[in-house]
């Protein structure tokens, strides 16, 4: 396993919304992954009342949560975590790997959103972040995951407008998916308002329905739900995962 701060060196060196947070909470602005968040904890958990986002980036999601839970947010990365700080004083995030942090405390809810999941490639270390969450799961807890559960295989690339707090930028987005890996990588070139050009190349990990299932029945989660916002079941490539900690 590579140490925390190598790790967090090579995905914000991938991702140009990592390398400018500020950039990150603009292009993020329309994420709906609080809201579906709320919605499942009403649903199987609304006596709810602690929550840990792991993952947790500028903590754009954590601070609408904690609007109704006490919460604490960790993310791997220390700038989205300096730029947190300075965004949401008021929040509670913490510098740390979800393969290896341990809090000292469980919560009502576990989550991990944003595709946070899917930048963990290795089985092993994969087993080791759902250790974590169960670490941190009280008896009875939910957890609630975003991540990918099918590949983006269309190979023609797509052209979109990003506002930015500079102007508009222009983004070119591609896939490339290799099955023996489960790896769906993300090539993006920008057109920044200055004038410059930035290349990005995501990688992400997808772990099927099946499973997601295997590695949270392994720590001892019974999964409720997978659904993908549509209101047609499982059908797009991004699923939430809600999941219900069980006595061993």
């Amino acid at each position: 396993m590579t140490s925390p701060d190598t790790e967090a060196e090579h995905v914000e060196a991938t991702n140009l919304l990592y390398r400018d947070p500020a950039l990150y909470d603009v292009v993020q602005s329309d994420s709906t992954s609080a809201g579906m968040c709320q919605t499942l904890i009403d649903l199987h958990r609304p006596d709810a009342r602690t929550l840990v986002d792991f993952g947790c980036g500028t903590g754009r999601d954590l601070e609408i949560l904690a609007k109704r839970f006490e919460c604490i947010g960790v993310d791997l990365q220390p700038g989205m975590v300096d730029y947190a700080h300075q965004a949401r004083p008021g929040l509670d995030i913490r510098t740390g790997d979800m393969r290896t942090a341990r809090l000292g405390s469980r919560m009502d809810v576990v989550t991990c959103m944003g595709n946070s999941l899917a930048y963990v490639h290795d089985n092993e270390a994969i087993s080791q972040v759902f250790a974590t969450f169960a670490a941190h799961a009280r008896p009875g807890a939910l957890l609630v995951l975003c991540s990918p559960v099918a590949p983006i295989t269309r190979t023609e690339p797509t052209t979109a407008t990003v506002d930015t707090p500079t102007g508009p930028a222009t983004v070119t987005i591609r896939h490339t998916w290799d099955l023996r890996t489960q790896i769906n990588t993300m090539h993006r070139h920008w057109m920044l308002p200055s004038g410059d050009e930035a290349r990005d190349e995501i990688r992400r990990r997808v772990l099927f329905p099946r499973e997601l299932e295997r590695y949270a029945e392994g720590v001892g989660f019974e999964v409720l739900d997978m659904l993908d916002g549509t209101g047609t079941g499982l059908t797009g490539p991004t699923a939430y995962t809600v999941a219900r900690q069980t006595p061993r």
